[in-house]
């Protein structure tokens, strides 16, 4: 076992688990011009509402109403004229001809309000684009921008990556990062490749073994034969596939944006013919045009729009202070249509970090579980390994002193040696202090060595003076709640969710086992976990991935709704998820899939009461004579009614039933 190096300065920013340290690049809120409009409008409408409500004149006012109308409503107002201009009616044109109407008839605060809805959500639609962008290009800096080339004479010449070219020979110092995909042509080391394959411990490399840009080297030197231009590593590819994915998947419109083009149609057409028909025979002008103006606020789709958004929203909030971030009303509504499932490895059902789960002193050593535990924390102790580190850990949960270790020494691909209380020890990988051949001495270590690795555990051999005291078992450990969720989520889909891992065949197997999952898919790259989620949405399923790691974020975006850890999640995946688990409880996610359900139940109720509304307030002006103050009453009552019903997941009892 060998001890990593500190990364330096440049790498510490990328050096978080699974990846998650690609260099932020956020785009401020400010600079994008959606924004700056949103919050100008909305200053001009606080102002305007707070002169009109303390009883000011209008001529103070109206100007700032005015301007609130041009700042938040041309943008909008502009993407609707070229809808239309490509024969679409765009329901933003809508919403702005609805604002200006309520304005012609004296409803100023209501169509300026109107308006700054609208501009406050295209801000926040901006926004979440952007940011997702800026993560995208933020992870190419996961690969050093320069690499150490090794000329034919043994001579160094630092090069842009760019610059490489496939056979070119590179040099790879401890604690460096990777600068190109390649392979070891010598020299040995440990390599953290959590960004590319998702393993949570860092994997050996000697002669012949693939690596991969962007990864991080341990504490030996590698030169490395380059087999990938930079344009087409593995890193690269993981930005092209998150791009290429999030195009593919086009959001799926809400309910009501289905039958957004004909309604649309149908008012418009309707309006003007409640305001031209009857003034072709001859009504009187002034009449015409109030009952026409009557019939276009009876007959919008504000209460259809709210009979939607309500409890969606409500849903999300909910589902917030519970720990999950869903977002955006979209995000809700697909997670209602989930039916099939699939889950990262570590990270995600496991914690991520490894913890001593084994300690077993052999017979005839004279040593006790915390002696041994004792000794090798100790020699472990000036090491950074992740399982030197878990050794240590181990040590101080048992309030275990550690003697000083001294003569310390680390070898690559090995493990450690020390000499402590007078005894040298070695700590290390099996297969390198074992014998090639079983003996006597080595035989009982090398029966506990099978029986942990067979179990899923990583072991490792500890020896004093040369023979064999002991062996640990570390493994990553199951959360807790990882095996009710699994089964949640065969309840709700009707097949167990799809295990889609970087690490080893045997350990996802284990895992596998323990939680109630069949269909293990390991040692997976992030193209293939791609492809292995495209195959179900292929068949007619709708595919959740849920994940943490830089090579989930290709599946996520593919998936039809992809799910992050927070707390150990690489920003990437944050990003390119449409919900994260802020606080990493599993048993979350089967319950906002219930709550998602139960909303988009509301959502049809609303509908259904909306129309009852807008259906009889619309024959009651048409066949009689509605009063445009009745109208406005009855439309404003049909929106409160929709809207409080959809307020109804707000409440506490809706998680709790949703959990159940």
């Amino acid at each position: 076992m060998t001890s990593i190096l500190t990364a330096p300065a440049a790498d510490k920013a990328a050096a978080s688990p699974h990846g998650g340290g690609a260099p932020r690049r956020r785009t401020r809120v400010l600079a994008l011009p959606e924004a700056r409009w949103a919050a100008a409008a909305l200053v001009l409408f606080l102002i305007a509402l707070s002169l009109q409500l303390t009883g000011a004149a209008a001529w103070a006012w109206g100007p700032l109403y005015a301007l609130t109308y041009a700042a938040g409503g041309w943008e909008p107002g502009r993407a609707g004229l070229q809808a239309l201009w490509e024969k679409t009616l765009d329901v933003d044109l809508l919403m702005v001809v609805a604002a200006l109407g309520a304005a012609a008839i004296g409803q100023v605060m209501d169509g300026a309000l109107l308006i700054v809805i609208f501009a406050t959500s295209g801000a926040l639609e901006a926004l979440a684009t952007a940011r997702t962008a800026d993560s995208v290009r933020g992870l190419l800096d996961l690969a050093p921008a320069t690499a150490t080339r090794l000329a034919d004479d043994g001579a160094e010449e630092t090069v842009p990556v760019e610059g490489l070219a496939v056979g070119d020979t590179i040099l790879v110092r401890p604690g460096e990062r990777i600068g190109a995909d390649g392979r070891v042509s010598d020299g040995a080391s440990e390599v953290d490749q959590a960004t590319i394959t998702g393993e949570p411990l860092p994997v050996a490399k000697e002669q012949g073994d693939e690596v991969f840009a962007g990864t991080l080297n341990g504490t030996g030197a590698l030169r490395l034969r380059v087999e990938r231009d930079a344009s087409d590593s593995v890193i690269a590819r993981i930005v092209r596939m998150v791009g290429e994915a999030s195009e593919t998947k086009a959001p799926t419109q809400l309910f009501i944006e289905k039958v957004e083009q004909r309604y649309s149609l149908g008012m418009v057409a309707a309006t003007l013919g409640v305001f031209l028909v009857p003034l072709a025979f001859g009504a009187d002008l002034t009449a015409s045009l109030l009952r026409a103006m009557t019939f276009m606020i009876v007959a919008s789709p504000c209460a259809v729009v709210l009979a939607t958004m309500p409890p969606l929203l409500s849903a999300i909030a909910n589902a917030g202070r519970h720990g999950v971030l869903v977002k955006s009303a979209v995000v809700m509504e697909r997670l209602g249509e989930v039916d099939a499932v699939a889950l990262d490895k570590t990270g995600t059902l496991t914690e991520g970090t490894p913890r001593v789960t084994d300690i077993r002193p052999l017979a005839g050593s004279g040593m006790t579980e915390e002696e041994l535990l004792r000794l090798t924390a100790a020699a472990e102790h000036p090491s950074e390994h992740p399982l030197a580190r878990a050794v240590v850990d181990a040590a101080r949960e048992r309030g275990l002193d550690l003697p000083v270790a001294e003569n310390f020494d680390s070898t690559p691909g090995i493990g450690v040696r020390a000499i402590v209380d007078s005894r040298r020890l070695e700590v290390g990988t099996p297969a390198r202090l074992l014998p090639q051949e079983t003996d006597t001495r080595s035989a009982p270590a090398a029966a506990l060595v099978a029986g942990l690795e067979d179990d899923g555990r990583t072991a490792v051999l500890v020896t004093a003076d040369g023979k064999p005291v002991g062996v640990l078992g570390i493994a990553d450990r199951l959360r807790a709640d990882a095996a009710t969720t699994v089964h949640a989520l065969t309840s709700f889909t009707g097949t167990a969710p799809t295990l889609l891992t970087g690490d080893n065949q045997r350990a996802a197997a284990r895992l596998a086992a323990e939680v109630g999952i069949e269909d293990v898919r390991a040692g997976l790259l992030p193209e293939h976990k791609v492809a292995a989620v495209r195959a179900v949405a292929d068949t007619g399923r709708k595919v959740m991935v849920v994940g943490d790691g830089v090579n989930d974020a290709p599946a996520l975006a593919a998936a039809h709704t992809g799910v992050a850890m927070g707390r150990a999640g690489s920003d990437l995946a944050l990003e390119t998820a449409d919900a994260v688990i802020v606080r990493d409880e599993l048993a979350t996610i089967p319950a906002v899939i219930s709550l998602s359900r139960r909303a988009r139940k509301l959502v049809v109720q609303n509908l259904v009461i909306a129309s009852v509304f807008i259906t009889g307030l619309v024959v009651w002006d048409l066949a009689g004579h509605l009063p445009l103050p009745l109208g406005v009453a009855g439309h404003e009552g049909s929106t409160v009614i929709v809207g409080l019903n959809g307020l109804r997941l707000l409440r506490e009892a809706a998680w709790k039933r949703a959990a159940e």
